[in-house]
């Protein structure tokens, strides 16, 4: 699997509606060039290709959501030494899971990857489902994923609509529809299934993904090395940057808070936040609303305290503003009694704890 490329910029509505979609490209003619080119110029190098495994290619997809490749390999790595097999990551610990994780993003990814291992082993005695409608009851598994997992190791005829896919596609097709709603996108994957070649199906969709990490790609596409050039509607139009057709986002809003790194004795004091929401079933550091509040919690302390280096955390919807008061309590002080629930850690145990990257780097520093 390849990807992923950054999501297109809004761009204005091609004035064409979803029901006047063109013409597709015989779907034969279209395909023997996308498997051409990936056998010649596709990608092949990369550690989840040239396998049927499903565990590893499921482990790669759910990876390779909105994260690039370059980062993903590391982690990918990591992840199959220490859980080589699904019954391996189903039955480690969800703390170890997500310390495994750390720094990759998207928690919720690593807590239905390990729901869905554990799935797959009390639901289908360790194997995973052979079709795509099965694969997707599974946790986790969208349609998409349980898509590439039936074709590449089952080589079951069944489209995939990863975003590299869906903007090879959308320009190609010119497709009108904005693929944000549900009613483009499910028109859009018909089309897609509709292409489908008879045979070659593994080959076919990897070039799809490759088309759309390497060439047609988000931001200025390279359509002039596109074996897809002279069927794509978008480029004849001069615009296939318009294309995947995408609705104004939401504003991002701005959050701030302040956060507490207690040490005690070599100790820091860890709190778990809950199953959901921001960072769920991670460790962190105690959370309050704003500097006041945390100041006036720690006035009658022991020890001494100073502020760190304002942290800015971007997320997927907003932006985190995060102040990180340090407090060194003296060796032979109490344990505050107004400490949030949690328990302390050394140094050595936070960090190989399930963290967030911006604690882990600031815990780490």
């Amino acid at each position: 699997m390849s990807r992923r490329a950054a999501a297109a910029p809004a761009a204005p509505t091609p004035q064409r509606p979803l029901s006047a979609a063109p013409a597709q490209p015989a779907s034969a003619h279209l395909a023997a060039k996308v498997i051409r080119w990936q056998r010649v110029h596709g990608r092949h190098g990369l550690p989840w290709q040239g396998t049927r495994d499903p565990y590893a290619v499921w482990l790669s997809e759910v990876m390779l959501q909105q994260t690039q490749v370059s980062t993903v390999l590391g982690y990918y790595t990591r992840f199959l030494q220490r859980f080589p097999d699904v019954a391996a990551l189903a039955a480690a610990p969800r703390d170890e899971v997500l310390a495994l994780w750390s720094g990759l993003g998207y928690y919720s990814r690593a807590r239905n990857l390990h729901a869905c291992a554990q799935a797959v082993v009390a639901q289908h005695g360790g194997q995973f489902p052979r079709s795509a409608l099965a694969l997707a009851l599974l946790p986790g598994i969208g349609r998409s994923t349980a898509a590439a997992i039936a074709a590449f190791c089952f080589g079951e005829r069944v489209a995939i609509l990863d975003a590299n896919v869906k903007r090879v596609l959308s320009r190609v097709l010119a497709f009108g529809g904005d693929v944000t709603r549900a009613a483009a996108t499910e028109a859009l994957w018909a089309q897609a299934q509709a292409l489908l070649p008879v045979r070659g199906m593994a080959v076919y969709t990897q070039g799809l993904m490759d088309l759309g990490a390497t060439v047609c790609t988000a931001r200025k596409p390279t359509c002039l090395l596109c074996p897809l050039a002279g069927d794509c509607q978008a480029l004849a139009q001069g615009k296939p940057e318009s294309y995947p057709v995408k609705g104004k986002k939401a504003r991002r809003s701005q959050r701030e808070h302040a956060l507490l790194w207690l040490q005690h004795s070599g100790r820091v004091w860890l709190v778990q936040r809950p199953d959901k929401g921001v960072w769920a079933g991670l460790w962190t550091l105690p959370e309050y609303s704003g500097r006041p509040l945390l100041e006036d919690t720690v006035a009658r302390w022991p020890g001494q305290g100073r502020w760190q280096p304002t942290i800015h955390h971007a997320l997927t919807h907003f932006d985190w503003t995060l102040h990180v008061l340090h407090w060194a309590l003296p060796r032979a002080a109490a344990e505050p009694a107004a400490l949030p629930a949690g328990r302390w850690f050394t140094l050595d145990e936070a960090l190989s704890a399930g963290l967030p990257a911006p604690i882990r780097k600031l815990l780490a520093a």
